[in-house]
């Protein structure tokens, strides 16, 4: 009996402990995917709410904009009938021996369908002309109309007014029109004297009720028109305003800055949108009811509550899953990483499986310690290009025809009697070997390698009989400064073979190393033939054989990849070539002392 129950305990200890990491995931993600589902379902109400309202806004702004723009179309109609008649017409006629009345009349039939009326009026009231109606009423008294006071004032040169009955005329057909009055000061010429009237044009105030009637902004949304001290120059229930009926907000409306605003008006909330009227001073208002706006919020609440519950029963049975899927596939890749851990780099012994995230994972490891193979593979082989490509160029350094040309020429020296020629050659080619070859080092100082190349062109200037002229000039701070040996005479070489080939005398090589800030630079220039500057820089890719020049170029690829084996691959070597120009190879190294470079790597 008590061994029974030891292994039943051992059992569920065993079960608990394998079980463990995955209740432990299950439970966590749990947790935060429900608090996540909150928050989110939170979130989501929150924005809906404040895009529905940014919306309406949107929507009531452009159809302002738009009521403003036709609305700016009816007014530059009413300012362009008052400039024609008063430019065209009355500034071109002399009132003592012509008359107006024929052009007046020709501009209201051109423009009936925007016009109620059109008059001008001496400074004292008196009609001068008139269209379509002449006879003023006898109670009319000109002098007392707002818009006559406004325009002999002349404070501004137009003048609008609000919406009033046109009360001037006598109509046979007894017909009230609703107008909106523009008048302006204006010059009246008669037996050449100047005098001073009032033009007045009055327009169909239907063209404003047209502009503004059709406008949808909603079932209890509208929109109205006031003046710049709030006076009502339209409203859709502008009667019932008159009578008292109902009350408008219009004299706050009238201090709001353009844009969108919230009021509180009669307990209710409204969004109210506001433009200016350019000309007028008029305002265009928009008013939406905030309670329409949020009329369908608390659907969309109950939605997301609905939707927040489903996706957290969802993602509980998710989480349950996905723990049962995790627990194993860790701890079998956890058994290959110490392996890892223990020098083990078979790729194939690490463990892939199980969830998407965890087969990543394994996956990643695996191509992890791939290249972890593959980088020890390519340190040996870089250590033995780099070993080859020092061998390499230290080989060609030492080029067999140009030893056997040297001998010959110091030989033909002797025998013709040119002793101190051959001595300046003898002592040359020894001292060229001796900096090639000595101490086996590959990090040499600017001055030694500049030493170098000028006892290598001493030698040349020579067997070539003084075809070129040659000079080198170092900054002295570069003389310390650290570059790799035998990098300089191959390019003095090209310069020689390929440059000066053609010259008779007049041939020249210019050396010169100099510092830049943190940079190192070695120029090596003929004025030989040079080439197209396309053809040069094909000569450092790897399409250098498709460029036809004599040589491969193989020498300059080589230069290449050593400045960049021992310092980086922002450094190198550039070419600069003009045909019939010559050439230029610039060396690019950092400017580092050859004492601080480990002067002993070789």
């Amino acid at each position: 009996m008590h061994e029974r129950l030891q292994n039943l305990l051992k059992k569920n200890r065993n079960f608990l402990n394998r079980w463990s990491l995955q209740f432990t995931i299950a439970i966590s993600f749990t947790i935060v995917s429900i608090a996540g589902m909150a928050a989110i379902a939170l979130f989501l109400s929150m924005r809906y709410n404040a895009s529905s309202m940014q919306l309406v806004t949107e929507s009531n702004t452009r159809i302002v904009d738009q009521v403003n723009l036709n609305l700016d179309t009816y007014l530059r109609n009413m300012m362009r009938i008052s400039d024609s008649m008063y430019y065209r017409v009355i500034k071109n006629t002399d009132l003592k021996t012509e008359s107006i009345t024929e052009p007046m009349s020709l501009l209201y039939e051109t423009n009936r369908d925007l016009l109620i009326s059109l008059g001008v009026f001496t400074s004292n009231g008196k009609e001068i002309a008139a269209e379509p109606l002449a006879q003023l009423k006898k109670s009319a008294n000109v002098t007392d109309q707002d818009w006559f006071i406004s325009a002999s004032a002349k404070t501004e040169n137009l003048h609008f007014s609000t919406p009033h009955v046109e009360n001037l005329y006598v109509d046979p057909d007894n017909k009230y029109h609703w107008v909106i009055s523009l008048s302006r000061y204006v010059e009246l010429t008669s037996a050449g004297s100047i005098t001073h009237g009032v033009l007045l044009v009055d327009m169909n105030f239907v063209g404003i009720e047209q502009i503004c009637k059709n406008v949808d902004l909603g079932k209890s949304g509208f929109l109205y028109i006031i003046g710049a001290d709030g006076a009502i120059i339209y409203h859709p229930r502008q009667e019932l305003i008159y009578s008292n009926l109902i009350r408008e907000n219009n004299k706050a409306a009238a201090d709001y800055e353009d844009g969108t605003h919230t009021e509180q008006f009669e307990g209710q909330q409204r969004l109210v949108t506001v433009k200016t009227v350019g000309y007028t001073g008029w305002k265009i208002v928009a008013v939406a009811p905030t309670e329409e706006i949020v009329a369908s919020y608390a659907q969309f609440r109950v939605f997301a509550l609905f939707f927040a519950c489903l996706a957290s029963f969802l993602m509980i049975f998710i989480n349950t899953v996905i723990s049962s899927r995790l627990a194993n596939p860790i701890s079998a890749l956890e058994n290959s990483v110490k392996n890892i851990e223990k020098g083990d780099l078979d790729e194939t012994k690490i463990s892939v499986g199980g969830s998407y995230e965890v087969t990543h994972l394994g996956q990643t490891i695996r191509s992890m310690v791939c290249q972890m193979r593959k980088l020890m593979d390519d340190v040996v082989l870089e250590q033995e290009a780099k070993r080859k490509s020092e061998l390499d160029a230290l080989q060609s350094q030492i080029n067999p025809h140009f030893l056997y040309n040297t001998l010959d020429s110091i030989v033909w020296m002797i025998e013709n009697e040119h002793y101190q020629g051959a001595v300046t050659m003898v002592t040359s080619l020894a001292r060229l070997f001796r900096i090639s070859l000595g101490k086996g080092k590959n990090i040499v100082t600017v001055a030694d390698e500049l030493e170098h190349v000028r006892h290598y062109l001493t030698i040349q200037n020579l067997r070539y009989k003084n075809k070129f002229r040659f000079s080198i000039e170092a900054q002295p701070e570069t003389l310390g400064c650290a570059t790799i040996k035998l990098i300089v005479q191959p390019l003095v070489e090209n310069a020689i073979y390929h440059g000066m080939e053609s010259m008779d005398s007049d041939g020249e090589i210019k050396i010169r190393a100099y510092r830049s800030g943190a940079d190192l630079y070695i120029d090596v220039t003929d004025n030989g033939l040079g080439m197209l500057q396309e053809q040069a820089d094909l000569l450092l890719s790897d399409k250098r054989a498709s460029v036809r020049s004599k040589g491969s170029g193989i020498g300059l690829k080589n230069i290449q990849e050593r400045i960049q084996l021992y310092f980086g691959k922002e450094y190198g070597l550039s070419l600069y070539s003009e045909p019939d120009e010559g050439m230029t190879a610039r060396i690019h190294l950092p400017a580092v002392l050859w004492n601080e470079r480990k002067a002993g790597e070789k």
